[in-house]
């Protein structure tokens, strides 16, 4: 694709009629059930997509395009192959018209997102997931993309993703912080995450009821610690799943009796909770979970 089909194509989506003429002619008033708040502001829809990085000859997933506002910023920054999934069926007809000036470069799936296989839809390696996320998915569509991540860091460039002000928060947070969980351990764990900017709800169509903010989700070539994925999840679940409790207790139906050893021999205090743990020291438990179920039950367990 060269910079003159990129520009082509660029005019050719500058004269698509605008969003809201687009979303007032197929009658795409956001439903709450799907999580829907569009973007209309496309000076905001090309930041987003800037926060990304550079997306020239690049293959990109976009979540719920909706009218396509971010969908137009994508292809204006010069994305080879864009993969959008959309769930609503108003929507597939809307986008009809960005697919014809896309010229190819747009491939739309009418699909529920937390069913597709995105390897078979964007084969990878290097792939970008940048999305607008509907707010009613967007926590385990993360967690799901982690998982990916854990089996091959090469499979994502990069997620570039707006979500709710909360649940960025707690991607990015950091121990003993309030936001400070499960998620936020697996982020640290396979990914820088950092936030790029916060956007207020009154950008949206209709506003939310909270604000919204833009993190970017590097995938490391190494996780930050040696531990399987299921034993972290098992062990964070437990942690995090009784927050307030003293991690000699919370851990308990993990490791039995065996909780306050294992708590010492790896430097945590029995009497810490779980959000003063580190990425490192959860890890730790996690190994100490799969030698103990390598070798049978615990005591107590």
């Amino acid at each position: 694709m060269t910079a003159t089909d990129t520009a082509a194509i660029a005019a050719a989506v500058a004269a698509l009629p605008p969003l809201r003429d687009v979303i007032a002619a197929h009658d795409l008033g956001a439903r709450k059930g799907l999580g829907q708040h569009f973007l209309l502001d496309l000076n905001l829809t090309a930041r987003i997509v800037r926060a990304a990085g550079d997306l020239a000859g690049a293959t990109v997933i976009e979540v719920g395009p909706g009218p396509g506002g971010l969908t137009r910023a994508l292809l204006a920054a010069g994305a080879t192959r864009i993969v959008a999934i959309e769930k609503d069926k108003r929507c597939i007809a809307a986008l009809q018209p960005l697919i014809e000036a896309a010229r190819g470069r747009l491939i739309l799936r009418e699909a529920d997102a937390l069913e597709v296989d995105e390897a078979d839809l964007a084969p990878g390696p290097g792939v970008h997931i940048v999305s607008n996320l509907p707010y009613n998915v967007g926590t385990v569509l993360v967690i799901k993309w982690l998982a990916q991540i854990a089996a091959d860091p090469n499979r994502f460039a990069g997620l570039t993703l707006l979500l709710q002000k909360e649940v960025a928060a707690r991607l990015t947070a950091a121990p003993r912080s309030k936001a400070y969980g499960r998620l936020s351990v697996m982020c640290g764990w396979l990914t820088d995450a950092v936030v790029s900017f916060d956007i207020g709800a009154r950008a949206f169509t209709p506003p939310p009821k909270v604000d919204s903010t833009v993190v970017r989700l590097r995938p490391l070539p190494e996780r930050r610690a040696k531990a399987t994925w299921d034993e972290m999840e098992t062990v964070l679940r437990t942690a995090f799943g009784q927050r307030r409790k003293m991690l000699r207790a919370s851990l308990k139906s993990l490791f039995g009796t065996d909780t306050e050893d294992i708590l010492a021999r790896n430097g945590i205090r029995d009497t810490a909770r779980a959000e003063e743990l580190s990425v490192a020291d959860f890890a730790a438990l996690a190994r100490e979970r799969q030698a103990g179920s390598a070798t049978g039950p615990r005591a107590g367990a």
